[in-house]
């Protein structure tokens, strides 16, 4: 498949992508939170529970994996690449090597990760990813984020995102403006908007053929100490639609959002709202990682005798949140069994 075709499987009507690519620290912290060891086995197994059950394939167009996951097997000495790839979900992996602080810029983040980054990504695509994924973070204060803070991490995702076409992989760009603060809907709004407008100006200067990639970046909504409290649904598909109509290009097949910090029902409620707003000159859908996974990990707490509950709880957040990738979800259908 070509970059253009892997770009819009992965946006294909009704599926979107799981993010199962939590790094040694943070899947130690959830599995902390259901009571169990994350050793590697522990680790393999629930990556292998989610990939093996039935029919997630339906709503589930791809997987991003972490560095340990795309190279391991499962019980009967399969590749984990391989059972996604029989089911026709496109495996991906995470290439960034997360955040440290940024010089003189207090308060702020860059993304770690351009060096070497050739080679890797020729040695993931010899593994079977297809696509892959880097993350950028972009905090509200009253301060920040700074237009140095902004230039530096588009600048590196557009060099990622050449970097992986040049390789044959489909960069999906994630420049993530956290929900954490007080800062309202309106602010988000402002500093999306410029962060959209930053990344796309380096995708251009760096020659990224947005045809063949992905935007995942967050909803507009506000922070969660905002004295105002949580927006609507509505209320963020409209700011949401009015951010990505002033700044993402209509070359871009498809965006992906990142549940950032909403539950796993909001941020399927959110999507929906989104897409009954349609139709839209990109194809609206998910990518997310905890709002998928939480009542799984909740329902599996670690046991091989809970699989078969991990995985029912892992494939209604999969049908839902495909029903809302099309904006056909309703709340009713969280008490459906």
């Amino acid at each position: 498949m070509s970059l253009h075709e892997v770009a819009r499987a992965l946006v294909a009507p009704g599926k979107g992508i799981l993010a199962a690519d939590e790094s040694s620290g943070t899947i130690k912290k959830r599995f902390d939170g259901i009571g169990c060891e994350s050793t590697e086995d522990r680790r393999r197994a629930y990556r292998e529970m989610l990939f093996t059950t039935a029919g997630a394939a339906s709503n589930v167009s791809g997987v991003i994996l972490f560095d340990e996951t795309i190279r391991q097997s499962a019980n009967d000495g399969r590749t984990l690449v391989s059972i996604l790839e029989a089911e026709g979900v496109i495996p991906g992996i995470k290439v960034d090597k997360g955040t440290v602080p940024l010089h003189n810029a207090p308060g702020e983040l860059i993304t770690e990760g351009l060096d070497g980054l050739g080679a890797r990504l020729a040695e993931y695509r010899e593994l079977g990813a297809k696509f892959a994924k880097w993350r950028a973070v972009i905090d509200i204060s009253a301060t920040i984020p700074t237009q140095y803070c902004l230039d530096v991490n588009a600048h590196a995702l557009a060099r990622y995102a050449a970097l992986c076409q040049q390789e044959g992989i489909v960069p999906i760009i994630e420049p993530e403006v956290l929900m954490d603060g007080a800062h309202s809907i309106e602010t988000c709004l402002e500093v999306t908007t410029r962060t959209l407008h930053t990344v796309f100006n380096a995708c251009f200067d760096q020659s990224v053929d947005l045809r063949g990639a992905l935007l995942k970046p967050n909803m507009v909504i506000p922070g969660k100490l905002h004295s105002g409290g949580a927006a609507t649904p509505d209320a963020i598909a409209e700011a949401t639609i009015r951010c990505f109509e002033e700044t993402v290009p209509a070359a871009i097949p498809g965006i992906v959002f990142l549940s950032g910090g909403q539950s796993d029902t909001e941020a399927t409620a959110n999507l929906d709202a989104i897409n009954k707003r349609g139709p839209h000159p990109w194809s609206f859908s998910f990518s997310y990682g905890r709002a998928l996974q939480a009542p799984a990990l909740a329902a599996w707490k670690g046991l091989d005798a809970n699989i078969a509950a991990g995985q029912a709880a892992y494939g209604k957040r999969a049908r839902l949140n495909g029903a809302a990738a099309e904006g056909k979800y309703d709340n009713s259908m969280e008490s459906a069994s």
